[in-house]
Parts: structure tokens; C-alpha cells; sequence
């Protein structure tokens, strides 16, 4: 994501009637994306909303923020909490999304907290009942692993091999799994959603979200709180999907080793996000990696 400039800044004040931005600020390490606070001299109110700005290239049918504002439309329709889109615009090569600021915090307990973890697995079944409208669906590609924009085959090809992840992925092209699809966030994790005395206040960032299995997100979720809390904790993210989708998922197996790949090679590279965005400095590279690997052997092990 880009620096947001006078021009970005002066259109996201304009969105929300006020006449200058008071304060901007980085809400991940500093940087993308952007709270803005704004002076708005009718009310003598300051008014806060979030700006992501992403690199528009010339030429294309629809801005890349147009795949993020429909799946947030289309998780909204469905009573995903999700923060309302206030304005999209493109302009001089970006394209800016600015979206309602919500209180609330990513940061994750020291212990595995069963509600909660049950609550991410409901949420992941709620988002796989949506229907996007057709519109919407149309500005959705397939999701066929977590976190799409990301090649991490090609990561692992140029990092040292490590025997556990080639086996994973070789077990994978192996196989073909014909689950149900539907609508999916595709980086759905505990950093990407925010939470407010103990209940789920919004699902983030929907940059990656399109048409896939179910198996996208519930992987996704398990391995996060198997990297997080430990192996157990994924069975309380699977019984939270399944009480809510009302039927056993599929492919739980496949879908937890697709979740393990798509993470990198070094996990040392996602350790500093994990750690900042969910408040957990306990979480460090070594130990996301023994997690993650236990976690993907004993994945291997129920494939078969």
C-alpha cells in the first residue's frame, strides 16, 4: 500500500465533510493503512475513518479496491460485521478506499480462549453462505489457497529445501479435491478481525476475498490458532464451523496442509506481523515454525 498524499487526503476529508486532516497515521508499523483524523468546523466534531490507497495500473476494467469494497458489500448483506464503505475513487495512478473507523483491538489473549476461537469458525461458515451479487461475483476470482496474491510455491522453490514442506507439496499435487464452492475472505485469521470486550466487531481486509472452498478459510483459521495457541486449538475453530454450517467440513486434512503452504518458507518473514498486529510479543519466529510444523505434520498424517 502507498503513502497517502495532500491530493488522497484532501479527497478522504471531503468524503467526510470536514475541512482538514488533523492527523494521519500508519495503523500496522506505521504504515497502509491510514486512520485519519479530520477537523469538521460544522459540528466542531473530529471524525476518523481509515484510507487504504493501492497502485491502480492503467488500462484495467475496475480498480483493485473494487474486489475488496464488493466482498465487504457482500459479507455485509449477509450480517458479517464488516466496516462500511464511505467513498472509492481512483486518481493519478491510485485508488483509494476509505472505510468507517470501528473501536476495537486485533490483539489476541495469551491462552487459547474456546468462545472465541469457536466464534472464528461460525464466522468463517457465515461467510461461506453469503451469495455476492452478481455484480459483486464478478469482480471475485477463484481462491484456491489463502492469502492468493502471494506465490509461495515460487518462495519455497528459492528458499533452502525443507524436507516436511516438500513432502506437503508434493502430497498436494497429488491430489484433487471437488468441494462445494462459494463465497471466501481468503486471508481470514485472528490479525484480520477485530474484537471489542470479548465480541467480534468487524472482519478486515477483504483485498483477497473471491470464490473458493469452504477449506480456504477453516484451514486458514486452524492453522492460525494452531501457530498461535498450539494443535488443539484448531478442533475449536472446527467445532465452531460445524455447529454453525450445521454438517461436517471437507477435505479438513487437505485444506490444513494447503493452509501451511501458504505460509513462508521462513516463517521469520510473517513473525513481526503476527506478533505486532495480534499484541503477542511471545510469538516468535521459532516457535510459529515448530507450531506451524506440527501442525502441518500431523496434517500429513490424517491425509493418508
Amino acid at each position: 500500500m502507498a503513502t497517502p498524499n495532500a491530493e488522497h487526503l484532501a479527497w478522504a476529508v471531503s468524503v467526510l465533510g470536514a475541512e482538514t486532516a488533523a492527523d494521519v497515521r500508519g495503523l500496522r508499523d506505521g504504515g497502509a493503512p491510514w486512520l485519519i483524523n479530520a477537523n469538521r468546523t460544522s459540528d466542531g466534531r473530529t471524525v476518523r475513518a481509515v484510507l487504504r490507497v493501492t497502485a491502480a495500473g492503467p488500462g484495467e476494467d475496475a480498480p483493485p479496491t473494487a474486489r475488496e469494497h464488493a466482498g465487504m458489500n457482500a459479507a455485509a448483506s449477509a450480517g458479517i460485521p464488516v466496516p462500511q464503505v464511505l467513498g472509492e475513487h481512483v486518481v493519478d495512478g491510485s485508488a483509494l478506499l476509505l472505510i468507517e473507523y470501528l473501536p476495537g483491538s486485533s490483539a489476541q489473549p495469551m491462552r487459547a480462549d474456546a468462545a472465541r476461537l469457536r466464534t472464528l469458525g461460525a464466522t468463517a461458515a457465515a461467510i461461506f453462505r453469503a451469495t455476492p451479487s452478481p455484480a459483486a461475483a464478478a469482480l471475485m476470482p477463484a481462491v484456491e489457497h489463502p492469502i492468493p496474491s502471494v506465490d509461495f510455491a515460487a518462495l519455497r522453490a528459492q528458499a533452502d529445501p525443507q524436507p516436511l514442506l516438500v513432502e506437503a507439496e508434493g502430497r498436494v499435487s497429488e491430489l484433487t479435491v471437488a468441494d462445494p464452492v462459494g463465497f471466501v475472505h481468503g486471508d481470514l485469521w485472528s490479525g484480520n478481525t477485530l474484537w471489542e470486550v470479548g465480541d467480534l466487531r468487524a472482519v478486515l481486509d477483504w483485498d483477497c476475498a473471491g470464490v473458493g472452498a469452504a477449506g480456504v478459510d477453516l484451514g486458514s483459521l486452524r492453522c492460525d490458532a494452531a501457530m498461535c495457541f498450539g494443535g488443539d486449538a484448531a478442533d475449536e475453530v472446527l467445532a465452531g464451523w460445524e455447529s454453525a454450517a450445521g454438517r461436517a467440513a471437507d477435505s479438513v486434512a487437505y485444506w490444513d496442509v494447503v493452509a501451511a503452504l501458504s505460509t513462508p518458507p521462513d516463517i521469520a518473514w510473517f513473525a513481526p506481523a503476527i506478533a505486532g498486529m495480534t499484541e503477542r510479543p511471545d510469538l516468535t519466529a521459532s516457535m510459529l515454525r515448530e507450531r506451524r510444523d506440527a501442525f502441518l505434520a500431523d496434517a500429513l498424517r490424517r491425509l493418508g
